[in-house]
């Protein structure tokens, strides 16, 4: 033996030491139509555009923020 990772050459006729070829690996897995529709298809489609919230609800997000850290201060000096 050449190798210890070669095999035995008693076991030449085991079906079990049938390794298949790359093609026929990788083909064994394989649909008969491989390509694959768009899951997300581009472009087209008329959406309503994204809304986001206005000014006015992230200046009072801001300012109920800076409140709530000067009660603290207040209440725990």
């Amino acid at each position: 033996m050449g190798s210890p990772h070669d095999i035995d050459p008693r076991a030449f006729e085991d079906p079990r030491n049938h390794y298949p070829t790359d093609e026929e690996f990788y083909a064994s897995g394989r649909p008969a139509h491989p390509t694959l529709p768009e899951d997300r298809p581009r472009g087209g489609g008329g959406t309503a555009p994204v809304k986001h919230r206005g000014t006015w609800a992230t200046v009072a997000l801001v300012v109920g923020i800076v409140l709530l850290v000067l009660v603290g201060i207040a209440l725990f000096p």
